[in-house]
Order: C-alpha cells, then sequence, then structure tokens
C-alpha cells in the first residue's frame, strides 16, 4: 500500500471513529503522494472544524442554555423580569437599527384590489422606505375600530401574494383576503424577496453590523406607529401571521414588539440545532444550502425555537406545521414544541399556545389561522 494510500486509510478510520486528529496521518513519500496528502489533511481539518462547531451547537446546547436563562414562573411579572437580560441578548442577534420617518406617510389605491379598498403605503426613513398594502374593512369605524393582523409574506413571495394574486398554485390560500372578511384589518409589509437578493444584502449586513430582519423589524414598526393613528383600527389589538420567511421574522419580531399581542408562525417553527446544523435526509438542513442568510450572529447560543417562544410568553401563540413541509422532521417540530409549551404550562396559562400539526405541506391553514386570531383579538383584554 503506498504512502499516500495509507494515509487516506489512516484518516478515515480516524473520522469515523469521531476521533480527528491531523497529527495521526502518515507523512508523504512523493510529489504526487504529497498532493493527496495535503488534501486530505485540510479535508481532515474542515472535517474537524465542523465537528467541533456542531458539537458545541448542538450536543452543548441544553447545558450552555441551562446557563443563560433562569426563568422565574412565579408570576407573569416575575417570569417577564427574568427573560429581559435575554430579551436584550436577542436584540444583539437581530440588531434592528435606528430608523426615523423623513416624510409623510403616502397613501393611494391599489386598483388590482380596488373591491377591498386597499391602499399602498409608503413611508421614507431616510435612505430606506416602509411599504406595504393596508386593507381596512368598510365597516370599520372610529367608534368601532377593528383589530389589525399583520400578514407576512415569506421568501419569494410580495404582500399581493397573502392576498391571493399572483400565487400560482394556491400556496398561500389567500390568507390575507380571508382576515379581510373575517373583519380583521390587514396590513401586509414588503419585504426583500429572493434567496440571491436576500443573501446579497445579509452580507452588507454583516458589515454594518445589523440584519436584514433587523432593518425590515424597524420598517415595521415605523409603519404601525403610522397605521396605528387611524381610529378604524384598535392599536390595542394587533396580531402577526407569518408564512415560511414570514414565519421567521414573526418570532423574530415579536420578542422586541410589545404591540404585537398574538402570533401565527406558519411554515418556520423548527428544532432549530437540528434543522441549521444537522444534516438529515428528512429534512432540508440550511447548512446544506446556499441560504447564507438564514444564519445570525450568535443565533444558537441560547436562542432555540422553544427559547424564543418564552420571549413571546405570554402572548398567545399558534403553530402551523404540515407533515409533508419538507423545511421539517415533523417528529422534531413536535418536541420542540412540547419544550415551548412547558413555558406557557409552568404559568398557568398553557392554553395560551396551539400547534395545528396538519397532513399537509409548506402552507398556511386558514381555519386554525383565523379561529385563533379571532379567539385572542375578537375582544379588548
Amino acid at each position: 500500500m503506498s504512502t499516500c494510500r495509507l494515509a487516506f486509510v489512516t484518516l478515515a478510520v480516524v473520522l469515523v471513529s469521531g476521533r480527528i486528529d491531523l497529527a495521526r496521518a502518515a507523512e508523504p513519500g512523493s510529489p504526487n503522494d504529497l498532493k493527496q496528502f495535503e488534501q486530505d489533511r485540510t479535508d481532515a481539518y474542515a472535517a474537524q472544524l465542523e465537528a467541533y462547531l456542531r458539537h458545541w451547537l448542538v450536543e452543548q446546547y441544553p447545558e450552555r442554555a441551562a446557563k443563560a436563562w433562569n426563568r422565574n414562573y412565579s408570576s407573569t411579572e416575575a417570569f417577564l423580569k427574568s427573560v429581559e437580560p435575554n430579551r436584550q441578548r436577542w436584540r444583539k442577534v437581530i440588531k434592528p437599527p435606528v430608523l426615523e420617518p423623513t416624510g409623510a406617510l403616502e397613501r393611494r389605491a391599489y386598483p388590482p384590489l380596488a373591491k377591498l379598498g386597499a391602499q399602498w403605503l409608503r413611508l421614507p426613513l431616510g435612505g430606506l422606505t416602509a411599504e406595504g398594502l393596508l386593507a381596512v374593512p368598510l365597516g370599520a369605524t372610529a367608534e368601532k375600530p377593528v383589530p389589525l393582523v399583520i400578514a407576512q409574506h415569506g421568501l419569494g413571495s410580495s404582500p399581493e401574494r397573502v392576498f391571493g394574486l399572483l400565487d400560482d398554485g394556491d400556496h398561500y390560500h389567500g390568507y390575507g383576503k380571508e382576515l379581510f372578511t373575517a373583519g380583521f384589518a390587514v396590513l401586509a409589509p414588503m419585504d426583500l424577496r429572493s434567496a440571491d437578493r436576500v443573501n446579497r444584502i445579509e452580507r452588507l449586513c454583516r458589515l454594518a453590523d445589523t440584519s436584514l430582519p433587523g432593518i425590515e423589524l424597524v420598517r415595521v414598526q415605523r409603519l404601525l406607529d403610522q397605521v396605528l393613528r387611524d381610529p378604524r383600527i384598535d392599536s390595542e389589538r394587533v396580531g402577526i401571521w407569518g408564512v415560511s420567511r414570514g414565519g421567521q421574522v414573526t418570532m423574530f419580531w415579536m420578542p422586541l414588539e410589545p404591540r404585537i399581542k398574538v402570533g401565527v408562525v406558519c411554515a418556520w417553527f423548527n428544532h432549530r440545532t437540528k434543522k441549521m446544523a444537522v444534516p438529515d435526509p428528512r429534512y432540508s438542513c440550511f447548512l446544506e444550502t446556499r441560504e447564507e442568510h438564514a444564519f445570525h450572529d450568535g443565533w444558537l447560543r441560547e436562542f432555540n425555537d422553544s427559547d424564543v417562544a418564552s420571549l413571546i410568553c405570554p402572548r398567545p401563540l399558534l403553530v402551523q406545521t404540515g407533515k409533508k413541509d419538507r423545511i421539517a422532521h415533523w417528529p422534531f417540530v413536535v418536541e420542540e414544541f412540547e419544550v415551548a409549551r412547558t413555558h406557557y404550562e409552568k404559568l398557568g396559562i398553557a392554553r395560551h399556545i396551539q400547534m395545528d400539526l396538519h397532513d399537509g405541506g409548506h402552507e398556511p391553514r386558514i381555519e386554525s389561522g383565523v379561529k385563533f386570531l379571532k379567539r385572542w383579538l375578537a375582544e379588548k383584554p
């Protein structure tokens, strides 16, 4: 057996055994062996780094999180106080910038949704704008204001899609229109679409020590500042229903925006450490994709999805997950959801958190979503 082959076999044995030790590889014997040896050595180092980081991210997560969180379940007030340090550290993951209006809110009719009386909103924020669609039921008045739901589209989509427009294949089921019909005002913000664009902007965000979800959070907050001045809308009854990447920002934003009282997370909630860092044929692992936008500094230091849910608690939260949705292996989602539910259970408010585990795919569920939002936003708390 050649020296190079021996080095390769030695390396393979070390990798399989889980003990990646570069010093155990045999020395090269010839120039041809040297090239292969160097490649094997580099491969071994890459595997060593990945194994080290995955072990820290996944296997060591429970121990690390146990030290990072000090939840007090003696009362809701005590609980909120106990998680406030974590909330401030979460802010450092999302890194929302300071953006202030530099002009008046522009409103114009939106003909494709004329039957809903929809308007396109545009608010200048210096070099940026906050934009989106707003539809308010005709029966809403200052004497009888209606609740507002932020209907957040996902990657590759647009505000129109939540209302059933531009939705080839009916993936969104027109859930924004269904909300409107059910008596909600609907705000559908425009966020950046397509993975390539989001990847590119996230690179610049990291250089600027911010994040795209952070920027888009502040854009929505500034729109809310304006929209909630409308006397037809009840500023105390605001919810959010996000699909896919819209589900991501629902979880990202709610810990930092207390005006949002209720959340529906669709096609996003996951066993986060596995989803991000553990390849598995049963689901798509972000580590195996080119969606680098999905990786945020410090996210898995202490913020698995069940932990982020504890920053939403005690506000009501509905998780919609399809068993045929390839973003997750659904039993792992159930496992993570059960952990999230313990925070609510220990506060005696288990009814505030629910899961709609269905047989469908990457899609919202109209019945459960509308019912949940009606339940918690139908009347003032």
